[in-house]
């Protein structure tokens, strides 16, 4: 089993972020999933985020046990980068990640998911955001 701790500092700052969104994942941001924000080969496994969402996504099943009561799922992708005890702490508004080898991530984002109004076919035709 997965567990996370938050530092009280970490809690008030993710709770200040998530709004009224029902489930939270541990995320790579290195372009590896449809939630990256950024991505390239210099970030593969050394950057996370949090992305808070209405409800589970099925590519993301493993649950994180965790101090916050959060319904939080990271995915077999993301574990090949962490074990299974992490930590979250929170120094000069930034987030950071950590496991038993030491720091992950010193800049974990927190991405509340919106998912986009456009179709595929809109965007090929020329639609903007």
């Amino acid at each position: 089993m997965v567990k996370m701790t938050f530092s009280p500092e970490a809690r008030d700052f993710l709770q200040k972020k998530l709004g009224n969104k029902a489930v939270l994942l541990l995320a790579l941001n290195d372009g590896s999933n449809k939630y990256s924000l950024q991505g390239g080969t210099c970030t593969i496994g050394a950057n996370f985020q949090f992305v808070a969402l209405d409800q589970a996504d099925a590519d993301y099943q493993i649950k994180i046990d965790n101090d916050l009561g959060l319904d939080l799922y990271t995915g077999q992708a993301e574990m090949g980068f962490l074990d299974d005890s992490l930590s979250v702490g929170e120094q000069y508004g930034m987030l950071s990640l950590s496991d038993g080898s030491g720091l992950i991530d010193s800049a974990v984002g927190v991405n509340v998911y919106e998912p986009s109004k456009l179709t595929a076919e809109q965007i090929q035709n020329g639609a903007s955001c």
